[in-house]
């Protein structure tokens, strides 16, 4: 259940119908006999006796693996729905790999395939097929909304909902058909009604497709890149940032001549920092164009652009490169406010400027609207910068209610069931015969239990659980 590596404790699970046998052969017949669903236990589990072992050598003869906690749930009350072990030793990799080793000795267990709890626990009743994909969901989200939607997938909102849609669904179906089998002896049946019922439901279908959001797309971390002229302090303030000296800093301006991206954890979720390398007025040499280049084609994917400045104020006449600043060309006699205006939109239309180095008395920081007074060197606006780094990354505006799907395969089951829809719709407009619209109904149900598993292929349940990790 844990990743490879070496960590203070381990999971191991095991599931199935041998489960008992496994706690007897790892710690005893005594403690088999002690066992109880949900008791956490302390033992020293041993390699098991071997099948020829005489009468006399008992299990404590056995060389022990490790002294660790196990818990036994019992089926249907566990995770997969079968009686489950779950074992947790001290995370060296010998300890956890010698563990597997004597469990597979025991009767006929194996080693699990990719999400074969979750495929058993779907098999098992414990949850839908929706549920069980969202399960993946809660493991790869990014951020705190991927997250809160996954839990919200995982806890039914999809399938409460699908499974509204099909019980209005089975009702016109069956009132098709009844008019079916009772046509010569019923009334003509009533087209406009079920129309603006069919209609409903499409709507309902039509929302959940709306809010699809591919995984690919979702698990993209935000990208939020530093820029600025070079020394403008640009590493110094990823490096504090990140609370760490990741990035080579110093005074000579061009230190950084490729962009360096590195991860930051906001209170939303994980992003992408880049710092570029200094962008000035004329380049100095070949490689230093080709940085500033580099430099303005990361600008171009970023989510978030935030110009770093020296502070100083831009219209002073000090020679951009010293003082790092964004350099911009004034002309004679032309006002302040006007070069500020045009240095504005030289600047790359940034989300926001960070006055870099205001701890030093010589750099004057300007107020305004956008921007931001930071000093990597004292901590001075770096709480705030970060706030407002998420509050621009990760806005939240959904309902506790609202979901999204992620999954193509229910997307594409949406896309089916509402294709379906129109197929009735369009026959209630040119051709209302009970037995197509009946037809075309079933489809769309058969499409929306796909979503939940009611329905699914064994080719379906492999491509899904494949992609899932060991433990799960």
């Amino acid at each position: 259940m844990t990743p490879a590596g070496v960590s203070a404790v381990a999971a191991v699970r095991v599931s199935g119908p041998e489960v008992r046998d496994v706690v007897r052969a790892l710690f005893g017949e005594a403690a088999l006999a002690g066992i109880k669903p949900r008791e956490v236990r302390l033992g020293t589990a041993r390699y098991p006796r071997p099948a020829n072992a005489g009468q006399g050598e008992s299990l404590a003869a056995a060389p022990a693996i490790d002294s660790l906690v196990y818990v036994f749930f019992e089926g249907p009350n566990s995770y997969t729905g079968e009686d489950v072990l779950e074992l947790y030793p001290h995370g060296n990799p010998l300890i956890v790999r010698e563990l597997i080793r004597a469990i597979r000795e025991v009767g006929s267990v194996r080693l699990a395939e990719p999400g074969e709890f979750t495929r058993r626990a779907f098999l098992n009743g414990k949850m839908d097929l929706a549920q069980a994909e969202s399960v993946a969901d809660v493991i790869h989200s990014a951020n705190l909304s991927e997250l809160r939607n996954a839990h919200r997938l995982l806890g039914g909102a999809l399938s409460k909902k699908v499974a509204s849609l099909a019980a209005q669904i089975k009702d016109i179906s069956a009132r098709l058909e009844l008019d079916v089998d009772f046509a010569e002896e019923e009334a003509d049946p009533d087209y406009a009604a079920w129309g603006d019922k069919i209609s409903s439901i499409r709507e309902g279908v039509a929302d959940m497709l709306k809010s699809f959001k591919g995984a690919a797309s979702l698990r993209r971390l935000p990208l939020a890149v530093l820029y600025g002229a070079p020394n403008a302090g640009k590493s110094s303030l990823a490096n504090a940032l990140l609370g760490e000296d990741r990035i080579l800093v110093s005074d000579i301006p061009g230190t950084t001549r490729d962009f360096v991206e590195v991860r930051l954890f906001l209170d939303g979720g994980e992003i992408r920092l880049v710092d570029t390398a200094g962008i000035a007025e004329h380049a100095t040499d070949k490689l230093d164009a080709l940085s500033m280049e580099k430099s303005r084609e990361i600008l171009e994917e970023a989510d978030l652009k935030i110009l770093v400045d020296a502070g100083e104020d831009e219209v002073r006449g000090t020679r951009p490169e010293a003082r790092g600043s964004m350099p911009v060309a004034r002309e004679k006699g032309e006002p302040a406010s006007r070069v500020i205006a045009r240095e504005r939109s030289d600047r790359g239309n940034p989300d926001f400027i960070v006055h870099s180095k205001c701890d030093l008395r010589a750099v004057s920081c300007p107020n305004e609207a956008n921007a931001l007074r930071v000093s990597s060197k004292t901590g001075e606006g770096l709480a705030e910068l970060k706030r407002m780094m998420n509050s621009a990354l990760f806005k939240s505006d959904e309902s506790a209610e609202d979901f999204w799907i992620t999954s193509e395969r229910e997307k594409a089951c949406l896309e089916d069931a509402l294709a379906g829809i129109d197929r009735a719709l369009d026959l209630i407009r040119t051709n209302p015969a009970v037995e197509l619209l009946a037809f075309e109904m079933q489809l769309v149900r058969r499409a929306l239990q796909s979503i939940v598993g009611e329905i699914s292929s064994e080719d379906i349940l492999q491509s899904i659980f494949a992609g899932f990790c060991i433990g799960k």
